[in-house]
């Protein structure tokens, strides 16, 4: 698919066309995402899997947990606002990467890039295994032998891939599609769920015999990964239309979205399933609709409804994860190859994490073992939050700096926008220190280590670039 170039001649080929609101070029045949598949793109990689466990993986807390719930949809939509100031101001793809580089230089934007680089390929390879899952509920021959499973996490894997080296044009289709498919269930949950609602269910404010403070921390630590994905439509800037208008509400809009169907989601599977029940569910969007309705059909419709959501969450994240070392690759901070494009998309980028998420998998199923894979995916959950933090700082710095309107030099800035910009800033990076500590030691341990070792390889690509800088011209 990636060799159908055209050989037209140079003289005969039209200029580049600089987007709005980016310098990067426009290439021929290019579909940017318009404000609607943009918000898809943060809501459909926010809601992947996770929200069809989240009612059960919560409830031993009691209704506390909602508590913990309100306080990090907060904590995300603050971290949301923050990264769509970031986008109005330097409106390019890169994300977290673009940021830190322009606040602390080329070395803590490698390491945004080189964490959230991490954080993409193997959160895939994790999707993809959960997704097989809910697979094996649809057709029962998948989960018969671990080699039916890994293929099926394979395709899994390379369809949503194929999509994108397809082009933008169909990224954008298969988000819009997946979004709206995956959440007409959840829906029916979240609002419909709402007219059977039975208080009686509620069970215990406090099921546990810990403090209030101590419960909803509890609470939170399972949670406080629901949000990741909030920087979607930022790290993918130079692919929306009018980036500087539109990447800032695509992810207000997406993170807010998102945030109403967990909650309402939790809230209504809580009040539709007994608590002792809800406590030891597999499926507890299936149990909240045969509630509802009666019957055994609820498992079915609820592991349709989830394949498809992580789907879309591959197929959105896949692009995500070739966009950030494309714009390393450009600054020549990652290698040159990931800086190949075609249609819109990093093409070689795709592939490469593609292969890296396969041969995870492959691995995984290999090694027979699921301790590897859940180290792993463990570590993702610290090396999501490094571009988190540095991005919030990089913002910090722009407003201590005087420099927060740069991007528009004659205008003058009401006091009272820096300092509700400031206290943003400030709660952002309290919630990315949230996410941080919520990781747990083993995590930030072994997190520690992925980062070190991208410090070996900026070290090589920072010696070629200099040493390419101090070779006289030719």
């Amino acid at each position: 698919m990636t060799s159908t170039m055209t050989t037209a001649a140079p003289a005969q080929a039209p200029a580049p066309v600089p987007a709005p609101g980016t310098s990067e070029p426009r290439p021929q045949g290019e579909r940017r995402f318009g404000l609607p598949v943009a918000t898809c793109l943060v809501m459909g990689n926010i809601i992947g899997g996770g929200i069809f466990l989240l009612p059960a993986s919560v409830a031993p807390f009691g209704t506390i947990s909602l508590v913990a719930f309100a306080v990090l949809t907060l904590g995300a939509i603050a971290l949301a606002l923050v990264f769509g100031r970031l986008a109005h101001r330097h409106p390019q793809t890169g994300g977290p990467y673009v940021y830190a580089r322009a606040a602390f230089g080329d070395f803590a934007g490698f390491l945004a890039g080189w964490s959230y680089w991490i954080t993409t390929w193997v959160s895939n390879a994790a999707l993809a295994v959960a997704a097989v899952g809910y697979l094996g509920v649809l057709f029962p021959a998948v989960g018969a032998h671990k080699w039916s499973m890994c293929l099926a996490a394979l395709c899994v894997q390379w369809l949503p891939a194929l999509a994108n080296l397809a082009g933008t044009r169909y990224v954008g289709a298969v988000q819009l599609v997946s979004t709206v498919l995956k959440f007409a269930p959840l829906l029916l949950v979240a609002v419909g769920g709402l007219f059977f609602f039975d208080p009686a269910n509620l069970g215990p404010f406090q099921a546990t015999g810990q403090s209030a403070v101590g419960a909803v921390s509890a609470s939170a630590a399972i949670l406080l990964f629901s949000y990741l994905g909030v920087e979607s439509a930022a790290v993918s800037a130079g692919e929306v239309r009018d980036p500087a208008r539109n990447v800032g509400r695509a992810t207000i809009l997406g993170t807010v979205g998102a945030a109403t169907v967990y909650l309402l989601g939790t809230l209504a599977v809580f009040g539709l399933v007994a608590h002792e029940k809800l406590v030891s569910s597999e499926a507890p969007f299936s149990d909240a609709v045969n509630a509802m309705f009666g019957g055994t059909w609820g498992g079915t419709v609820v592991a349709g409804a989830a394949v498809i959501s992580m789907a879309g969450a591959l197929n959105g994240w896949t692009l995500l994860s070739a966009q950030t070392p494309y714009a390393a690759a450009k600054d020549g901070l990652f290698p040159k190859v990931f800086e190949t494009k075609k249609r819109g998309v990093p093409v070689a980028g795709v592939l490469i994490t593609v292969a890296l998420a396969s041969a995870l998998t492959v691995y995984n199923h290999t090694a027979g073992s699921q301790r590897v894979f859940e180290v792993l995916v463990l570590v993702t959950t610290f090396t999501a939050t490094v571009p988190y933090l540095l991005s919030t700082a990089a913002q910090i710095y722009f407003l201590a700096s005087g420099r927060s309107e740069r991007v528009r030099p004659g205008r003058l800035v009401r006091p009272g926008r820096l300092v509700r910009d400031a206290v943003l800033a400030c709660l952002a990076f309290a919630f990315s220190m949230w996410l941080v500590a919520g990781s747990g030691y083993a995590a930030v341990y072994q997190g520690v280590l992925f980062l070190f070792a991208g410090v070996l390889v900026y070290a090589v690509m920072a010696a070629r670039r200099q040493r390419a800088t101090d070779s006289p011209a030719e």
